[in-house]
């Protein structure tokens, strides 16, 4: 028997960005009776240390939370230097950095083509979920009885998909020579030259001209459709395994080149990841999982906490056990027997991944904003915190050694648009620091 657990009393909003919030919510509204908020020892604690339940949406969170590292919180309107490494606190205004407005340089050529499921052995069939209307099958869901981090889907089905693929080449790649490889950025959660598309090839044109970034291709992916658990989007994004990864290597690459007469690198050190909210945490794991392929990282809002769907009993809490251990009841790792069985593994699991796992060859740049999501679905679970998970990941960073550099931003909610604007030219300048082009990155 399930638990059906209703959530009528959340109003759910779409943000600009397409990402789920829920209106008018206090703590008693958003959370269930039952919630465990009080008992850090009991299973599925929600911590709500530093939490200003006055502001809707979402909780703002205190800047100086002590459950956060140690930030340094720089002046209104200025950006942390372009070669510091650590946490930073930016805001409350975010004034548009000029580098992302039009200006009279040399503009690059974009060019957009669809790339379907049946192009795909990877994600053929996709996932399409059942849907009256945006998330609901999500925020109306039922879990597992007794574990709210396993929320079960009944209404997601194989199906198929059509996504935009859209590729940014700077005019001063295209005077070169068609076989000299290109560096690039993979940017998840495109939507075809417009919004974010937009204002990353602007950013690129500017800096590009001026001599603060290589000549990169940037690739800008549309997701596989919906989002959130039982959705396309969610079984690519929130998965924490090297699938989406592979997907992009051997997949949409070469779709790229197949159609754009510009050759891109296979050096790691010249290929970046991008993406906001889950794309975001996607791109960390493309590098985590394939760091042969990839060693720059960029996002905003990361979802660094429990979406994986289905649920994965070897790493029940997804992208949340990237920095944190498991927060429910313990119970036996278990894998499967080769059939539809699950029996005790001899092997640990290794979470939480970045503390247990021997430092990468990975440079991260990301930010969260002060109202980011919290608790935005029935997942009362301890693990929907987007903020804390954040910081939490730039602790356990800094701990192990890790090339970081985190924005914590005031006044901004979930993939702030102003914010956005605001750091890209420089988060973009840092994430890309000490890059040269290999003379060896050919086919041989």
């Amino acid at each position: 028997m399930f638990i059906n657990r209703s959530i009528g009393v959340r109003i759910a909003v779409v943000t600009a960005f397409g990402a789920l919030c829920i209106g008018e919510a206090s703590q008693a509204q958003t959370l269930p009776p039952g919630a465990n908020t009080t008992n850090p020892a009991a299973p599925f604690y929600i911590d709500l240390t530093g939490l200003n339940f006055a502001t809707t949406p979402f909780p703002t969170r205190d800047v100086h939370n002590p459950k956060y590292p140690p930030a340094t919180e720089l002046v209104d309107g200025t950006l942390p230097p372009v070669r510091a490494v650590g946490n930073f606190i930016i805001g409350p205004t975010h004034t548009a950095a000029p580098e992302s407005v039009v200006q009279n340089v040399p503009h690059g050529t974009v060019f957009t083509f669809s790339m379907t499921s049946a192009q795909s052995t990877i994600y053929n069939p996709g996932m399409v979920r059942v849907e009256p209307s945006g998330n609901y099958a999500v925020n109306n869901g039922s879990t597992m009885p007794g574990d709210p981090s396993n929320i079960l889907i009944p209404t997601s089905y194989p199906g198929s998909w059509t996504r935009l693929i859209t590729v940014y080449v700077p005019a001063q790649l295209e005077t070169r020579h068609s076989r000299e490889p290109a560096p690039f950025i993979v940017l998840g959660d495109g939507n075809g030259g417009n919004g974010r598309d937009a204002t990353l090839f602007t950013v690129l044109d500017n800096l590009i001209h001026a001599h603060k970034l290589p000549a990169m291709v940037a690739i800008t992916i549309q997701a596989g459709g919906q989002d959130a658990q039982g959705s396309e989007r969610g079984f690519e994004y929130d998965a924490v395994n090297g699938l989406y990864a592979e997907f992009v290597q051997h997949e949409v690459l070469p779709l790229v080149q197949s159609r754009i007469a510009v050759k891109l690198s296979k050096d790691p050190d010249a290929r970046a990841t991008m993406g906001i909210s889950s794309s975001g945490s996607a791109a960390f794991t493309m590098a985590w999982f394939h760091p042969e392929w990839f060693h720059r990282v960029l996002a905003y809002s990361p979802t660094f906490i429990n979406q994986q769907w289905p649920h994965n009993t070897a790493l029940r809490g997804g992208a949340w056990e990237y920095h944190s251990v498991w927060p429910g009841p313990a119970t036996p790792f278990l894998q499967s027997n080769g059939g539809n069985a699950l029996v005790p593994s001899p092997i640990p699991s290794g979470s939480p991944l970045i503390p247990n796992s021997a430092p990468k060859p990975l440079r991260f740049w990301f930010e969260v904003g002060d109202h980011d999501l919290w608790y935005p679905n029935p997942l009362d679970d301890g693990m929907h915190d987007w903020v804390l998970a954040d910081e939490t990941t730039a602790k356990v960073l800094a701990d192990k050694g890790y090339q970081y550099q985190f924005t914590f931003s005031r006044n901004a909610g979930h993939v702030d648009g102003p914010t956005f604007k605001q750091t890209l030219p420089q988060a973009l300048q840092w994430l890309w620091q000490g890059y040269e082009a290999r003379s060896d990155d050919h086919d041989d």
